[in-house]
Formats: C-alpha cells, sequence, structure tokens
C-alpha cells in the first residue's frame, strides 16, 4: 500500500487513540509521520512500533495550547523537509459538567485545545502545506459539534466551531492547492471516552442509538483520515464527513 509514499505528515495527539491509529495507518501507506503529543512517552512507544514495522516516524513532545512548542514542531519539520504534505489536527479535550457549573479555567483549557489549537497550527503551518503543492489540512471535530448532549456543551461548542473554521480554511487555501476538511466521528472507545463508557447505561443508550449498533473502532476513523490525506480525495475541500455508524441518521 502506497497512497501516502513518500508523504510529510504531523499528526497531534497521536500518542493514543484515534490519533494514533491514524499515525500508524499513515506509515504502512508509505508516509514518514510526525507524532505530536504532549505524552511523548506515549507518542514515541507508537513511533518505535511504526520504526519496527519498517516505516518512518518522528515523536515530539508538544502542548499544542503553548505557542512555543507548536513553532518548535513546525521548525524542526521544515528542518528536515521544507514541507508539510499533511496535517491531521487530531488532539482533543473534554470536561463533562453542567454548563453552569462549568469554571472560566475548564472553559479555557477545551477551548485551548479543541479551537485555538486548531487555529494556531492551520496557520503557522501554512508556508509548509503551500510548499507541498499538494497539501492536505484535516481538522478532527466531532458529530457534538452539530448536535447537543448534557454536560458536552463546551466541547460541542468547540467542535462545532472547528467544522465552521475548516469551511472557511477551505476557501482561503485552495489557491495555495491546499485542501481543507473535517472528519466528524461518533463515538469511539478512546482514553477520551473512556471515563463515560464504562458506565453501562450509557454505553448501552449509545449502541441502542447507533443504526450499526456498535461504537467505532479506532482505525475506523483512521482510514476516513486516510481518504482525505491521499489523492482518493483530490476534488474535496470544505467537506465534512461524519463516520459515526448512523447515529446522526437514526435520530
Amino acid at each position: 500500500m502506497s497512497r501516502l509514499k513518500d508523504r510529510i505528515a504531523l499528526v497531534t495527539g497521536s500518542g493514543n487513540g484515534i490519533g494514533k491509529a491514524t499515525a500508524q495507518l499513515f506509515a504502512a501507506e508509505g508516509a514518514h509521520v510526525h507524532l505530536a503529543d504532549l505524552d511523548f512517552a506515549a507518542a514515541d512507544a507508537t513511533a518505535a512500533v511504526i520504526r519496527e514495522q519498517g516505516g518512518n516516524a518522528t515523536a515530539h513532545a508538544t502542548d499544542v495550547t503553548q505557542g512555543q512548542d507548536v513553532t518548535a514542531l513546525l521548525r524542526a519539520i521544515h528542518a528536515a523537509h521544507g514541507k508539510l504534505d499533511i496535517l491531521v489536527n487530531n488532539a482533543g479535550l473534554n470536561v463533562r459538567a453542567d454548563f453552569r457549573h462549568l469554571t472560566d479555567a475548564e472553559w479555557v483549557k477545551v477551548r485551548e485545545v479543541n479551537l485555538d489549537a486548531v487555529v494556531r497550527l492551520a496557520r503557522d503551518g501554512f508556508e509548509m502545506l503551500k510548499a507541498s503543492g499538494r497539501g492536505s489540512l484535516i481538522n478532527v471535530a466531532s458529530i457534538m459539534g452539530s448536535r447537543a448532549m448534557r454536560q458536552l456543551v463546551a466541547y460541542s461548542a468547540t467542535k462545532g466551531a472547528v467544522a465552521a473554521l475548516t469551511r472557511g480554511l477551505a476557501v482561503e487555501y485552495a489557491p495555495y492547492n491546499i485542501r481543507v476538511n473535517t472528519i466528524s466521528p461518533g463515538f469511539v472507545q478512546t482514553a477520551l471516552t473512556k471515563r463515560v463508557l464504562r458506565n453501562p447505561a450509557i454505553m448501552d443508550a449509545l449502541v441502542a442509538e447507533t443504526a450499526l449498533r456498535r461504537l467505532g473502532e479506532t482505525v475506523e476513523i483512521a482510514r476516513a483520515v486516510l481518504f482525505f490525506a491521499s489523492d482518493d480525495s483530490s476534488y474535496c475541500t470544505g467537506s465534512e464527513l461524519v463516520v459515526d455508524g448512523g447515529m446522526s441518521a437514526s435520530l
């Protein structure tokens, strides 16, 4: 498989979950993958596995909410390759709380990870994506960006903003041959959802609301990200691909 042969990819939040699965799939398809995560040990372990399997991967300790970390990350990639073909903004955070009890600090943290970091990387990574000549910027949002659930208001608000941001960037970046698209996953078993999904009542309710009657697997989301990263989606920009097992359709 070589849909991404010799391409340079950056995946944030790639130590675990969807980001990890995406990095592994990209590498299997021929990309040199840069894994950026606050949990460097997790990203480094994933990079090591990729290299053991014959792929190319580099891990970076990165807090995407810190401008200096993002600058250092992009400079390292530029020094190594001079361009960036694929940027996947995957890092995410959720704070479960009734909105009336949400603290300023909690709101700021969710916004900084889910939205501000996407803005920063999309803006600061522009020149390297432009240098690619066929750049692909993929923002991982959520079906919660267009629907509501109790205690997820802050998360939903930021993910809805990511989808809107993606549409605007698609128009602005199109003259530079940079495609910008959104993946909106449904409920997938990851570290981010582990706390809520260990409640059997919540798990059963979510499965019942999903047409396929199961939750998603991280690799299933990664395959959708691969579609937008590859030339298979060469005429797609400003698009949102919902990967939720039919949850949106069944409500």
